[in-house]
């Protein structure tokens, strides 16, 4: 487990067995963690690929993830993951991907419940008219990296 400072704030990363299991936004109440080591190294390699990705330079993670949830959550994990860089979905686009194209809001909820925040995408997802509509981790982060990713355009 690692705390990890990025420019949307500190984000908490957890590994186990080599993979990336949770990358979560610390809450301001929340205490500082005790550093764990890191036998395997997939944490550093999870902050190497934040760091790049957060200076613009990597557009697509590589480092092994494991996300654990119910069966439906985890096929719209997995079409997340298929948003390319820049680009955003709405969520009435993922229901149909996932191929329930009235689960619009049990897609919103699947993308609350994402464990895994940036390096699965569910901040590519927005309102079917363009707007910024739900992210666990608030508007103005989910703001911040879709400015990132230069694919916010202005409403």
């Amino acid at each position: 487990m690692r705390e990890y400072e990025s420019p949307v704030g500190t984000l908490i990363i957890r590994a186990e067995d080599n993979f990336i299991t949770q990358i979560k936004f610390k809450e301001k109440n929340e205490p500082p963690l005790h550093h764990c080591e890191d036998i395997t190294g997939v944490l550093d390699l999870c902050v190497k690929e934040l760091d790049e990705y957060f200076a613009g330079t990597l557009h697509e993670f590589t480092v092994k993830i494991h996300a654990t949830g119910t069966s439906f959550r985890e096929r719209c994990w997995t079409e997340l993951k298929k948003i390319p860089y820049g680009e955003t979905i709405s969520y009435k686009e993922l229901a149909k991907r996932i191929g329930n194209p009235a689960a619009i809001r049990a897609v919103g909820g699947a993308n609350h419940h994402n464990p895994i925040a940036i390096i699965i995408p569910c901040h590519r997802v927005i309102g079917a008219d363009g707007s910024l509509t739900g992210y666990g981790g608030g508007l103005e982060r989910k703001k911040f990296l879709l400015e990132l990713e230069n694919c916010l355009i202005a409403r």
